[in-house]
């Protein structure tokens, strides 16, 4: 969490510390949002399955939400961003689970 705060805050972190902080947050969303019919990739960083809905077991999933590091994170902590968020499928519409934090647990 420390690594996403000092992300939200504006500091510039390192590609390790930038990693941590997709991963830790994909696992929280994860969490939050449990389940298995959206597949949610930061390429070469961390990839999640969440959401509730119809299971899936092998292959490409149906519903696929991809970015870019940066992407995610800006969009978990609220900030705009103009990154290229591919999604597919009926249920790939994740605006209303995001952002994943608020001002209180980013301590802004």
């Amino acid at each position: 969490m420390g690594s996403v705060r000092r992300f939200a805050a504006g500091e510039r972190l390192t590609e390790a510390e930038r990693r941590t902080a997709v991963r830790f947050s994909l696992e929280e969303f994860a969490i939050r949002h449990p389940g298995r019919s959206v597949e949610i990739r930061v390429p070469w960083v961390g990839a999640v399955q969440a959401i509730e809905g119809p299971t899936h077991t092998r292959g490409t999933p149906p519903n696929v939400v991809e970015m870019d590091a940066q992407t995610w994170l800006k969009l978990v902590v609220g900030q705009p961003t103009a990154g290229i968020v591919k999604a597919s499928g009926s249920r790939s519409d994740l605006r209303q689970l995001l952002p994943l934090f608020g001002a209180a647990q980013l301590g802004l």
